[in-house]
């Protein structure tokens, strides 16, 4: 009994471990701007599918919800806060329907089967990032109008998501091992 206890404990603190690891992460991933054509990049959505590849969709979801609840909280961890705004201001304002697609996006990183060829992986990585821009752009469009949402939340993008899209194929089988690991 005590044995059971002590290892339902072990596994718990864990978990936590792990979510708080993935979320400080996902905040670092926030704040660095990468430079690139034509616009600079973070590498928020390449942190969001690798933490879904790699912790599974429980963790995965365990750990973006807890990223966003440290942003509705008011902590600086979203990109560009605090400077634009932090908590549900924040939240709520041009970027909130692509944070709300981190979700979706972690889930399906974390379901698919990645135990495939490298074409489809390539083709369900595509998938996984694009939830992140279907639930983005329609809210960007909401609040920006249709051309913004077009220029500002797609197109300048296109390259750096290509970018690490492929990057994310490449590194999936080793994210698979983590995925065993933990």
């Amino acid at each position: 009994m005590e044995l059971t206890r002590s290892l339902t404990s072990s596994k718990i603190l864990k978990t936590i471990l792990i979510v708080f690891i993935g979320s400080i992460v996902l905040t670092i991933s926030a704040k660095i701007n990468v430079p690139f054509y034509p616009v600079p990049m973070t590498m928020q959505t390449f942190v969001v599918i690798f933490i879904g590849m790699a912790f599974g969709w429980k963790l995965g979801l365990a750990t973006v919800f807890a990223y966003l609840v440290e942003g509705a909280f008011g902590f600086p961890v979203f990109a560009g806060t605090p400077e634009k705004g932090i908590g549900i201001a924040y939240m709520i304002g041009p970027t909130g329907g692509y944070l709300f697609g981190f979700l979706v996006a972690v889930f399906i990183a974390g379901f698919l089967n990645f135990d495939k060829n490298i074409f489809l992986k390539f083709i369900l990585i595509t998938t996984a990032v694009s939830t992140i821009y279907i639930f983005g752009v329609p809210w960007l469009a909401l609040l920006k109008g249709w051309q913004v949402a077009y220029v500002w939340g797609i197109k300048k993008f296109l390259l750096a998501e290509l970018f690490k899209i492929c990057l994310l194929t490449v590194i999936s089988k080793q994210s698979l091992k983590l995925r065993k690991f933990i």
